[in-house]
């Protein structure tokens, strides 16, 4: 009785397992993904690729103190004839910038990332999702290590490719697993921390990004980086082999409740009719702008991602940003993440899906107005704006797929995930490469304050139009409705559990 009743707590917890492992294998992933964003200027020193410039490399001295910044320098000669008491404070080398950077961080990473994960949308549907994502794992981790021994520009990029390729699978993967365990009041609480992984990724990437490569521990200098990554995701990549199983695949939302509405399949005779193509789920008016609204959203966060301690080192080259960037992104980031998933399905189960695009829509409206003075303020107000904007900003990406896997059929769910990341990720992940022409055309900080908060701004209008075609609260059906009439009773028995939770919790 002891034995069995301890096996029965154990396998109460497996589900919060699983969304520590997959959670921990997306934040290694993604730190493999934006470490490029905060090593550029030393890996670009190294490889020889990108823009250069007038650099400040006195760290004894303030900007204050000096009779001309080097920024606003443009000439080899002027850059190193510029002194302050007989030292020289300047110095003419690769920044980390130019279009060479803006491919390497989007595009050479985008272009695999959005197909593949298209294709392995696909496959989840039809075969063992678990060991699939385990193979992705595996693949990405490998890339992470193999680029810390790279010695050309395009070795850099193909590895990215690759790890693009095995990154590409997280998502849809675990999103289906991850959907399966957890029930609907749980669901975008779950989602948004497990796509938290992109935040906590990035936000690791600042501390590690600065400080390790400054180490030069055993000569590694940034090559360090991707080689603690890569033995941290050889870990995960074991366990999520060794332990992680697939669940029984469930209908849920619009699907489970029975709504014809949406284009599910429902259940006749104890049978599920034929399924509805993807292509009819994509052209819904309701996912189309939602997925319009992700996408633009997703270029104000990926032109941050990509552009934040560039642009901080840029801009306060005498001040370190790192550690607060850190806590920024990742603790208030983690707070706003909770806390959107908690409000969205506090309310979903009396308003509807609606309730989470509305959720989207102001959270996202809030976070714009301090994301422009994370851009216009120096360095104090820009990180007390930066925190305040990252609060509210963080709370979209889990309420996303927590609505999208909620209107769609279980028989197609991996592929509309994989679908719907392959439109956002480029649209939302390429179109930050303007930011080199653009920044070029009117200046940095301009480019950054137009696809960094006005993006926010502009996905805030959109996600609030999308509440409009989204529908209202799902009427759940008596008891007497679902009755069997001596068929099988599987589909009832899923139904009626789900009900009582509901009725439970109201």
């Amino acid at each position: 009785m002891f034995h069995g009743g301890l096996l029965a707590k154990l396998r109460g917890f497996y589900k919060w397992y699983v969304l520590g492992l997959v959670s921990v294998g997306y934040i290694v992933g993604e730190l493999g993904h934006y470490l490029i964003g905060t090593t550029s200027k030393v890996t670009a020193e190294d490889l020889h690729y990108g823009d250069k410039s007038c650099l400040f490399n006195a760290t004894h001295l303030t900007l204050s103190q000096l009779p001309v910044v080097c920024e606003k320098v443009n000439s080899t000669e002027l850059c190193e004839s510029l002194t302050l008491n007989g030292t020289r404070y300047c110095e003419w080398g690769y920044n980390g910038l130019g279009i060479d950077y803006q491919v390497l961080a989007g595009p050479a990473f985008m272009a695999v990332f959005t197909v593949v994960g298209v294709i392995l949308g696909v496959v989840a549907d039809k075969y063992n999702r678990a060991r699939i994502l385990s193979v992705c794992t595996l693949v990405f981790v490998i890339a992470i290590l193999m680029m810390g021994t790279v010695t050309e520009y395009w070795h850099l990029v193909l590895l990215r490719m690759v790890m693009a390729a095995g990154e590409s699978g997280c998502n849809p993967l675990a999103t289906g697993i991850l959907t399966d365990l957890f029930p609907e009041h749980q669901r975008a609480l779950v989602l948004s921390i497990f796509n938290w992984g992109i935040y906590g990724g990035y936000g690791i990437a600042f501390p590690v990004g600065r400080y390790i490569p400054d180490l030069n521990a055993w000569g590694l200098s940034w090559r360090l980086c991707y080689y603690s990554a890569g033995v941290v995701g050889l870990v995960v990549a074991v366990l999520t082999f060794l332990t992680l199983r697939e669940p029984e695949r469930t209908t849920i939302g619009e699907e489970g409740a029975g709504n014809n509405k949406a284009g599910d399949a429902s259940l006749e005779a104890g049978k599920k009719m034929p399924q509805v193509t993807i292509w009819h789920i994509i052209a819904q008016p309701r996912v189309l702008l939602l997925c319009l609204a992700a996408s633009i959203r997703h270029c104000g966060g990926m032109c941050f991602a990509y552009n934040a301690d560039l642009y901080y080192r840029d801009y306060f080259p005498d001040v370190d940003l790192g550690w607060w960037l850190f806590a920024v992104t990742v603790g208030i980031g983690s707070v706003g993440v909770v806390v959107g998933g908690v409000v969205s399905d506090k309310f979903v189960s009396k308003m509807g899906v609606r309730s989470r695009v509305l959720v989207l829509a102001l959270s996202q409206l809030i976070a714009t107005l301090p994301a422009f003075g994370s851009v216009v303020f120096g360095p104090l107000w820009a990180m007390i704006t930066l925190a305040f904007s990252y609060f509210f900003a963080e709370m979209w990406f889990g309420i996303v797929f927590a609505i999208l896997v909620e209107i769609v059929p279980v028989s197609v769910r991996s592929t509309t995930v994989g679908v719907f990341l392959f439109v956002m990720n480029n649209v939302g992940g390429n179109l930050p490469i303007l930011v080199d022409p653009v920044s070029k055309a009117i200046g940095y900080r301009e480019a950054i304050m137009i696809f960094y908060a006005g993006f926010y701004g502009i996905s805030s209008i959109l996600f609030f139009l999308t509440m409009f075609v989204m529908d209202g609260p799902v009427e759940q059906p008596a008891a007497s409705e679902n009755k069997p009439n001596g068929l099988d009773n599987k589909a009832y028995s899923h139904d009626e559990t789900r009900h009582r939770i509901q009725d439970a919790r109201l």
